[in-house]
C-alpha cells in the first residue's frame, strides 16, 4: 500500500468530490528505465531490440544515438516535437562498452490490478502527487470516475474482464479527454488505440457521474475475483485483522460504520473529518479511505435478508492500529454529538485489536430487521387466508395414511357392546330380568305386582324368589 506523508494526505481530501481521477500508472515510454531488461534507457554504444511478435506502441520524448535498432514486425514509435534516433559512427565515451538491451514485454499489465492506478480529488493534485487511499475494488477506475493518461505517455493495457464492456466517465489518451461514447470508439479502431487497448472488454466512456450526494457504490465487485487475483496479502501482525468491504486483504486499524439518512453529503463529511482530526500531528501517519459501501443485512443476527447502503471508513496506520483505533473512537463520538446536524442516525466501529463500540446502530438495524421481518411474515399470513377464504388459493390436500385398523369409539362400543374380543357373542352368565331388561319389571309383575307367571314376589315384608323346582308352600324367605 501507499504512505501517505501527513502533508499529501491532509491536502488530498480537501475537496474531494464523490468522482475521482484515476490514473494509469505503468507506460511504454522509451525514456523510462524500468522498461528495459538491463534497467537502463540504451546509449550509443548499445544494440536495441523489441521483441519481434509484440505488437507495442512507444512513445519517445527526445533525440536517443544507438548503435543498431532491430525493430517489431508490428508497433509504432509516438515521438514528440524534435524526437528522434542517430547512429553513432564511432564509440560514445560517455555510454560504456555497450550492451544489447531489450525492450520488456508489456502483454501482462492488466486494467484491474489496483496496483497499477493513482487516485486524486483532481488533475491538480494528480500532478503534485496528492493522492488518495482507497480499497482495492474501488483503486481500480469505478463507473463514474475520470481515468488519466499521462499526456506524453503511450501504454498497453489489457482490458479482460467479466463483463462486456467497463463503463467511465471519461478517458484522456496523450492530452485528449474523450467524453462522448461514439468519439472514444473512433480512436479505439485507430491503430494506436488498437496497440494500447487490446482484451476482451472494451472501455466505455459516457457514463453519468454520481448524482448522489451520500456518494456511490463503487460497481467493481463483478470483477472482485480478478482484482483479488492481482494482489498479494501480507501477514498482519494485529490480534484481530480486519476485512473491509471492497478489500482483497485483512489490514490492522479500524473500521467506522456510519449508517446515514437523506441529508448525509460525503463531500461534507470527508471535509470535516480532515478539519478535525487529520490536521493532529499524532494522526500524520494515517491512511484513510472513505466510501458508500452495501453492507448484508441478517435478520435476528444470522438470517440474511438482503443489504442495506453505509458509509464506510477504513483507517490504517504503521503503528499496528493502535492509532487507527484511536481515531475511530473520536469519529463515532463526533458522530454521536453531531450526528443529527449531518444526517448520521447511527455508528459502530471495529479495531484490530478487539475493541468495538457498543454498536448502537447494528443494535438499531437488528432491530428494525426484526420488526421488519415480522411485518412481513404477518403480511403474508393475513394475504394467505383472504386468498383461501375467497377460493383463489387451495390448501393442499393432506397425503393418505396407510390403511390401520381404526379404534372403536365409546358409540361404537356401546353399540357392538353384545360382540366379545375374538369376535364371538358376549358370556353375559345368567340372564336377570331386573337388569338386562329394564322396562321388563312392570310387565313380569303386572298391575299389581302378582302376575300369575311371575317368579317374583312382592309382599309387605319384603321380596323373595319363587324356586319352581321346590313347592312355593314348602320354602319361603322373609326379609
Amino acid at each position: 500500500m501507499l504512505r501517505t506523508p501527513d502533508a499529501l494526505l491532509l491536502l488530498s481530501l480537501v475537496g474531494a468530490a464523490n468522482a475521482l481521477y484515476k490514473q494509469w500508472i505503468p507506460d511504454t515510454n522509451y525514456e523510462n528505465q524500468t522498461n528495459w531488461d538491463h534497467g537502463a534507457v540504451p546509449c550509443g554504444n548499445d544494440k536495441v531490440k523489441f521483441p519481434a511478435l509484440r505488437k507495442v506502441s512507444v512513445f519517445v520524448e527526445t533525440t536517443h544515438a544507438v548503435q543498431e535498432m532491430i525493430l517489431p514486425v508490428d508497433g509504432e514509435f509516438i515521438l514528440n516535437s524534435g524526437a528522434g534516433f542517430y547512429v553513432v559512427s564511432g564509440q560514445d565515451p560517455d555510454c560504456g562498452a555497450g550492451v544489447t538491451t531489450q525492450f520488456k514485454d508489456s502483454e501482462s499489465v492488466e486494467w484491474f490490478n489496483p496496483a497499477l492506478w493513482q487516485a486524486a480529488a483532481n488533475l491538480d493534485d494528480l500532478q503534485r502527487g496528492n493522492f488518495l487511499f482507497s480499497v482495492h475494488e474501488e483503486s481500480v477506475p469505478c463507473g463514474y470516475d475520470d481515468v488519466v493518461f499521462k499526456a506524453r505517455s503511450s501504454f498497453k493495457v489489457d482490458t479482460s474482464s467479466s463483463e462486456s464492456s467497463i463503463p467511465v466517465k471519461s478517458v484522456s489518451v496523450l492530452g485528449k479527454k474523450f467524453e462522448s461514447r461514439s468519439e472514444f470508439s473512433e480512436y479505439l479502431g485507430t491503430r494506436s488505440g488498437q496497440l494500447q487497448f487490446h482484451g476482451s472488454s472494451a472501455v466505455t466512456v459516457g457514463h453519468p457521474g454520481c448524482e448522489d450526494p451520500s456518494g456511490c457504490d463503487c460497481g467493481n465487485s463483478a470483477n472482485r475475483e480478478r482484482i483479488c487475483g492481482s494482489v498479494t496479502c501480507a501477514s498482519p501482525n494485529c490480534r484481530k485483522p480486519l476485512l473491509p468491504e471492497g478489500h482483497c486483504c485483512d489490514v490492522c486499524g479500524a473500521i467506522v460504520t456510519l449508517y446515514t439518512a437523506a441529508s448525509f453529503n460525503l463531500q461534507t463529511y470527508r471535509q470535516r473529518i480532515h478539519h478535525l482530526f487529520l490536521t493532529l500531528p499524532q494522526y500524520k501517519s494515517i491512511q484513510l479511505g472513505m466510501s458508500k459501501v452495501f453492507k448484508p443485512q441478517r435478520l435476528m443476527g444470522f438470517i440474511p435478508f438482503g443489504s442495506s447502503a453505509v458509509i464506510q471508513v477504513v483507517i490504517l496506520d504503521g503503528e499496528e492500529g493502535k492509532q487507527a483505533e484511536r481515531l475511530a473512537r473520536d469519529i463515532s463520538k463526533d458522530a454521536r454529538a453531531h450526528g443529527s446536524n449531518l444526517g448520521i442516525t447511527g455508528d459502530e466501529f471495529q479495531a484490530s485489536s478487539g475493541s468495538s463500540s457498543d454498536q448502537s446502530g447494528a443494535k438499531a438495524a437488528t432491530v428494525v430487521g426484526v420488526v421488519f421481518g415480522v411485518l412481513i411474515m404477518a403480511a403474508l399470513i393475513v394475504v394467505t387466508v383472504f386468498l383461501v377464504h375467497k377460493g383463489v388459493v387451495r390448501m393442499p390436500s393432506m397425503p393418505s395414511m396407510p390403511s390401520m385398523p381404526s379404534l372403536p369409539s365409546l358409540r361404537s362400543l356401546k353399540r357392538d357392546s353384545g360382540v366379545g374380543e375374538l369376535g364371538g357373542p358376549l358370556d353375559h352368565g345368567f340372564d336377570n330380568p331386573m337388569f338386562d331388561q329394564p322396562n321388563a319389571l312392570p310387565d313380569v309383575l303386572g298391575s299389581n305386582g302378582t302376575g300369575a307367571n311371575s317368579s317374583i314376589s312382592l309382599t309387605q315384608s319384603g321380596v323373595y324368589f319363587v324356586n319352581p323346582v321346590y313347592d312355593d308352600n314348602e320354602t319361603e324367605f322373609s326379609a
